[in-house]
């Protein structure tokens, strides 16, 4: 990770004294995003293809993520949690760094919080995307199916996890695929999982979507398997001047699949031109990448660098994720072009 942005972790007190972990990373605007599922900082930093979509944001912005009450680092919430407590919580947070004003970005579940942050407080948010989202939990699968995949992460959390994991990633390799599922089950437990996925499903914040005020982008993947396209579409009708685009696509989540079209998408709404790839690859990616190019094999590339061949092949997939290719060829061939 040499070259990368610094990834801080602090905590901040929440009502009743609960601790909140959140984490800085970047410079620039403050670009708060607040946890869309399952989540630890710590854990999912460490993952490339989470890596792959955040370090270009971090280039323009100074992100804000935090761990839900409950979750990763975070202490526990007394009760359950609401789309109340997850607006209370983002303002929390806020508070907490003294940002009076800043940008949010609301990743599927967390876009109703988000949503009903900006509508209640739109002096604070200078602009909001919308990734994923949604208004209203019950129209996001029938009544059947939501019962059906409720009892069967209650009954059985590693089949669940990885039911979890198929919708939620649809486009993702396998390896990016398993890191989920690790994190998932990992992190929570089948009691724990099963509240989140009810949460998500009794999230709503219809009422409140003609009272946002601020510019808003709505991002949705056209195939997305978890959240229907259908209702970012009517999200997207119904915020007041909100504008949407359409991504290719089936992952639910930004990181799996073509993050790379979520990354410019929403730099482009944030008035930001995309950062070219030698900001997007440290420097010690950028030696890989030269000697891919040359055609080397990832136990020559170590022996070259003096690293471990895994490390090699770390660089490699984190190349790939970053400069959105799919072969070693095509990394060659970026190369090739910067004419170096």
């Amino acid at each position: 990770m040499d070259g990368e942005p610094r990834f801080k972790v602090h905590f901040c007190a929440a009502e009743g004294g609960v601790r909140v972990a959140y984490a800085t990373v970047g410079h620039g605007p403050l670009l708060v995003i607040p946890p869309a599922w399952i989540s630890h900082l710590e854990l999912l930093w460490q993952d490339p293809a989470v890596r792959a979509l955040l370090v270009p944001l971090a280039a323009r912005r100074t992100l804000v993520l935090y761990d839900r009450p409950g979750c990763g680092l975070s202490d526990p919430w007394p009760g359950r949690q609401t789309v109340d407590t997850g607006a209370r919580v983002l303002r929390t947070v806020v508070d907490h760094l003294r940002q009076d004003r800043f940008e949010l970005l609301g990743v599927s579940t967390a876009a109703v919080a988000s949503l009903a942050f900006a509508a209640r407080h739109p002096e604070r948010v200078e602009r909001l995307i919308v990734y994923g989202g949604y208004a209203d939990g019950r129209q996001v699968a029938s009544a059947r199916v939501r019962a059906a995949l409720l009892e069967l992460v209650r009954a059985h959390w590693g089949l669940g996890s990885d039911v979890l994991a198929d919708i939620f990633m649809a486009d993702a390799d396998t390896e990016v695929r398993a890191r989920f599922v690790d994190l998932q089950r990992g992190v929570a437990t089948a009691e724990s999982a099963c509240e989140l996925l009810d949460q998500c499903y009794e999230a709503c914040a219809e009422d409140l979507l003609d009272q946002v005020v601020s510019p808003t982008l709505v991002l949705h993947r056209r195939g997305d398997r978890a959240i229907p396209h259908r209702l970012g579409r009517d999200l997207a009708a119904r915020i007041p001047g909100a504008r949407l685009v359409t991504l290719a696509g089936r992952s639910h989540l930004p990181w799996a699949g073509d993050s790379a079209q979520v990354v410019r998408a929403i730099l482009e709404f944030l008035g930001e031109a995309a950062a070219p790839a030698d900001d997007v690859l440290t420097p010690r990616q950028l030696q890989v990448a030269s000697l891919v190019a040359d055609g080397l094999s990832n136990r020559q590339i170590a022996r070259s660098l003096g690293i471990e061949e895994r490390s090699a092949e770390g660089h490699v997939e984190r190349i790939r994720l970053r400069l959105d290719v799919r072969s070693r060829a095509q990394i060659a061939a970026w190369w090739a072009r910067r004419g170096r």
